[in-house]
């Protein structure tokens, strides 16, 4: 729990907050998990829902992997200090230069596009080598209760109904020194069920048969809850897994998972304070040095787990104050209070559970990117100072 006093008066608005004993929490949990069932697995940090150094770091200390999905976060990971067989590399965003690096260097390398196996014919011919490919998911086929309409089919991995996953598998073993030793079958529904992940892996399990798949590994992907009360734990996922893996004699797999929101939106916070207020009619509006793009980048949500800090004691009641950010869009507006204390300028806003895709799709929009603190449970550390005009002209002419 972040101490009250320190967000009250301390802390530079506006900024992120990260604890490092919830991180930890998370991580560790999946971990336990996993460990109980399975006699190897693995959990993969998902850079690109956070790709604040400081949580690959973290993760990587408490013996995770990176899981990148670009040229970008490939080198990313490495700067953070993952050693390149610490690495799962997917989607379909690599180049040729690090996809032939990760895969001579062990890294765990699941193909995605046409264009990579083109790539593998360029690897050196004295040296075996071990790839995994992405398995196409639609939802409306593998797990109805999860249908949601127009976004059930994926554009990603490659279909068994088109015929194109036969025709990888054939295409790789044309290639005398490359091994298909993983099947990669991320997908997640918006209910995040363990019976959703049930259903991939007993699709997976359909495709690995048919077509007398030698597997060393089963990359689950990401989309779970974790630590959230009243939702699935990480041991009901892992314990899901392992039913269907132990029905058909595929518990010895190694099961890899690439969690992102679970493991980092409960750990951070973001906090902003009120910097004017003004009367409109019948309206009060606050405005604060966030926005709603810190918050909420998909612009989905209609209110938020938020905690609120008045600095002085007894305020009359407003029938309506609407809560915005700093931008000059007329709809970045945040919440509503209707009949509650008045908002002054000074006062502050904590939101909670913000840690997932906030960070990583923050624009440069007006005002630049956030400051972030870590807090150890007993002081804090500027982990990433606020961005400034300079940081832009650095890479501008």
């Amino acid at each position: 729990m972040l101490p009250l006093n320190i967000i009250k008066d301390s802390l530079h608005t506006p900024c992120f907050v990260v604890e490092q004993s919830a991180f930890k929490r998370s991580i560790e949990g999946f971990q336990v998990a996993l460990q109980h069932y399975f006699e190897k697995s693995i959990v993969s940090y998902s850079v690109k829902t956070n790709s604040l150094p400081w949580c690959l770091k973290e993760a990587g200390n408490l013996g995770c992997y990176a899981e990148v999905v670009s040229y970008d976060e490939y080198k990313l990971a490495l700067l953070c200090g993952y050693e390149k067989n610490n690495i799962i590399y997917n989607g379909p965003m690599k180049s040729k230069e690090t996809f032939l690096d990760a895969i001579q260097s062990d890294a765990i390398v699941n193909v995605e596009c046409h264009r990579e196996l083109e790539w593998l014919t360029c690897l050196p011919k004295n040296k075996r080598y071990k790839i995994g490919i992405r398995l196409n998911i639609n939802i409306s086929k593998i797990s109805k209760l999860d249908a949601n309409g127009d976004n059930d089919d994926s554009r990603f991995g490659f279909c068994v109904g088109s015929g194109e996953f036969e025709a990888v598998i054939k295409r790789i073993k044309t290639l005398e020194n490359v091994d298909l030793v993983g099947l990669h079958i991320h997908r997640t529904s918006l209910q995040r069920r363990v019976e959703f992940y049930e259903n991939s892996i007993s699709y997976a399990v359909q495709v690995i048969k048919k077509y007398h798949l030698d597997l060393q590994y089963i990359d689950v992907g990401g989309g779970y809850f974790g630590i959230f009360a009243n939702h699935p734990t990480y041991d009901d996922y892992a314990a899901g897994f392992y039913r269907i893996l132990k029905q058909n004699n595929l518990e010895k797999l190694t099961v890899i998972v690439e969690p992102g929101n679970g493991l980092v939106a409960s750990a951070f916070s973001f906090l902003s304070s009120v910097i004017d207020v003004k009367q409109v009619d019948d309206v009060r509006f606050i405005t604060t040095d966030g926005s709603r793009n810190d918050v909420d980048p998909f612009f989905h949500k209609k209110d938020y787990m938020k905690t609120i800090f008045r600095k002085d004691g007894d305020r009359q009641n407003s029938p309506l104050q609407v809560i915005a950010g700093c931008t000059c869009l007329e709809y970045d507006r945040l919440f509503s209070l209707e009949n509650q204390p008045e908002l002054h300028v000074g006062d502050r806003i904590l939101y909670h559970n913000v840690g997932a895709y906030t960070m990583a799709l923050s624009p440069q929009f007006i005002r630049l990117w956030a400051r972030v603190y870590s807090f150890d449970g007993k002081d804090y550390q500027e982990v990433r100072r606020a961005s400034t005009a300079d940081d832009i002209m650095i890479t501008s002419i």
